[in-house]
Order: structure tokens, then C-alpha cells, then sequence
């Protein structure tokens, strides 16, 4: 018997999944605290992971772009760059010392730099983010429903049913511009101000990981057990060397949600 659409669609997610090859992500490769939640899901007939991220924090350039004939900076536009991204919260400390370009500390900002086309260096921690497409509006509203239920507040169902899990735990902070005739990077805030910011990140590393934990256990119980005693198709049971994968990647997340 031949695949429908959505069947076809998952054996060619997991495929990719499961290759050696790198995704399109500026990390390339699949978060280690995601694989928890991403086999569970995956192990649902009707249900399957597009894309993920388990939270990072990034100092980014924004570029400049063209918007009805009006120069503007945002974004990533012509010249973005990112200077620091990880999704590593025991770099959130030390992330200035692995900057490849130096930082000029300024007291107070030239006001001749900023300016709608001036391009703000961000500092910004973002929460993790989950996409699921699903065979049926039904199970898109049970995942919805039980993300809700756990303060994923910003979660949403899409078109051909795919829903995005999302919370709003985010930072996001101008710490300086890039100068527009050096091209050096200014940082109008103080070396104390971004250990403000440092540790704030690293509470919501900690509030991000708990609500990862808590959102798995749910989606455990409400969708993935609901449908096995709804007699709902399951994918096979998993392997013994999958299991101990499984066990070690929750015992990461576990570990996080404690330091």
C-alpha cells in the first residue's frame, strides 16, 4: 500500500534527522536538550518534528536594508553578522573573551552614530522553539491545547497543521552600535552591565529548562499515552541502544534545569 502525503513527508524528516549531514541552522546540528522531546513527539504516527531550538543566547550586528527607498537598519539585511551564538549556557559568562574582533568600551554613545541607520548591536537570549506538522487538525489542537496548558502562551497552530511551540521567557538588549566610519564595535553599556545581563540570561536558562521538562512530561501524558489507549498508531517501540541515547539526553536536561 502506498504512502499518503504526510506519511511520505515524515520517513523524509526522520531521514534527515537521523544523516550525518548538517541542517541549515547556523549551529547546523540538532540541540542535544530538543532530542527528548523530539523522539517522543516522532514516536507519534501522526506527528512530526520540522524544526527546533532549545534556547541560545547571541550578540548580533544588525545589517542595513533598502525599504521603500529609505535606508534602514534590522535584521540580518546587507552586512548582519553575528559575533557570538551558543546554545551552551556554561558560555554565557565568558562570551566577551570569545569575540575574534575587539570591543571599544565608550561612556556615552555618539549621538552622531545613532540614528535609524545606525546598526545596534543586540544582545539577546531566545527561548527554545519547537515546530510539529500533524496529520490532522485534531492532534495539532491536542499539542497546542497541552503547550498552553504548560505557559507556552506564543504557541500557535499554522497551515497544513503545523503547530509552533514557543514561549515568551526572551532578552533582548542594545548594547552598542558599530561605528560607521571605523567600522569598530562600540559598547555604550559597562563590563557590570553585561554581567547584569549574563546572569538574567542564565535564569532563563534555568525557567527555559524547567518548562522543557515540564512540556515533555505533558506532552507524554496527555497526547502520546491518550493515544496509545485510544488504540492511535504508535511508531515502534524504541531499540535498547535508542533508549539509553534517550535516557542520557533527559538525564542533560535534568542536569541544566538543576545548575
Amino acid at each position: 500500500m502506498s504512502q499518503n502525503a504526510f506519511d511520505q513527508k515524515k520517513q523524509h524528516i526522520l531521514s534527515e534527522i537521523q544523516s550525518d549531514s548538517l541542517d541549515l541552522s547556523p549551529k547546523g546540528t540538532i540541540d542535544e536538550l530538543c532530542w527528548p522531546i523530539m523522539n517522543l513527539i516522532n514516536s507519534h504516527a501522526d506527528m512530526v518534528t520540522t524544526s527546533s531550538c532549545s534556547g541560545r543566547l547571541s550578540v548580533f550586528v544588525e545589517g542595513q536594508k533598502l525599504h521603500n527607498e529609505v535606508l534602514k537598519s534590522g535584521g540580518k539585511g546587507e552586512g548582519g553578522k553575528w559575533l557570538f551564538v551558543s546554545h551552551n549556557q556554561n558560555e554565557v559568562r565568558n562570551w566577551i573573551q570569545r569575540l575574534s574582533e575587539p570591543i571599544h568600551w565608550v561612556s556615552e554613545p555618539d549621538n552622531s552614530q545613532l540614528d535609524p541607520t545606525s546598526r545596534l548591536i543586540l544582545y539577546k537570549f531566545e527561548p527554545f522553539i519547537l515546530h510539529v506538522k500533524c496529520r490532522s487538525f485534531h492532534i495539532a489542537s491536542q499539542l497546542f491545547n497541552t503547550a498552553m496548558s504548560c505557559g507556552f502562551r506564543e504557541s500557535g497552530i499554522g497551515s497544513n497543521n503545523i503547530v509552533a511551540v514557543r514561549i515568551n521567557i526572551k532578552l533582548d538588549v542594545p548594547i552598542g552600535y558599530l561605528d560607521q566610519e571605523t567600522r569598530e564595535l562600540r559598547f555604550f553599556v559597562s563590563p557590570a552591565y553585561i554581567k547584569l545581563i549574563d546572569e538574567m540570561t542564565l535564569a532563563k536558562y534555568n525557567e527555559n529548562a524547567r518548562k522543557m521538562q515540564e512540556l515533555l512530561k505533558k506532552i507524554d501524558s496527555q497526547v502520546i499515552t491518550i493515544s496509545e489507549q485510544g488504540s492511535v498508531d504508535k511508531q515502534p517501540a524504541e531499540s535498547k541502544e535508542e533508549r539509553r541515547q534517550r535516557k542520557r539526553r533527559e538525564g542533560l536536561l535534568r542536569q541544566q534545569q538543576a545548575s
